[in-house]
């Protein structure tokens, strides 16, 4: 078993996949059994998810999609102090994830071919992020 943090560098409102960063920490932790990696956000305007990987129009699609589900600016939103993405950004986070679970085999992650892990910055800010990381077998 391990646990550890991976700060997720994010340049505003978007998909930002992270999948590398998981296997090079999954990777340090000598891990090469069998198990399950658990990744935890701590935070309530940004989620996880696993998408396609290898078509860029997949993720514009999906932000496109989420952005016009919950629009800015709605005028029943009272939660307006932080500007006119927070209120949206935690609608969003709420219907997304905030934890994935993906089965480990012989210290490998079992993503399928076009699977990529994300995290989805639902805020238009730059800065990071933290991801919790676990794996046990």
């Amino acid at each position: 078993m391990a646990i550890g943090q991976l700060e997720i560098v994010v340049q505003g409102q978007g998909l930002h996949e992270f999948t590398d960063a998981v296997e090079h920490w999954l990777r340090g932790q000598i891990f090469s059994g069998d198990g399950l990696c658990t990744l935890f956000i701590q935070h309530t305007s940004a989620s996880l998810l696993i998408q396609e990987n290898a078509d860029p129009s997949a993720r514009v699609d999906l932000e496109n999609w989420l952005n016009r589900l919950v629009p800015e600016n709605d005028p029943l939103y009272t939660h307006t102090m932080e500007g006119a993405d927070d209120m949206p950004a935690h609608i969003k986070a709420a219907l997304t994830a905030s934890s994935l679970s993906i089965p480990v085999k012989g210290g490998q992650l079992m993503l399928g071919t076009w699977q990529g892990i994300y995290l989805w910055e639902h805020r238009h800010h730059r800065g990071k992020r933290r991801v919790i990381a676990h794996v046990s077998s």
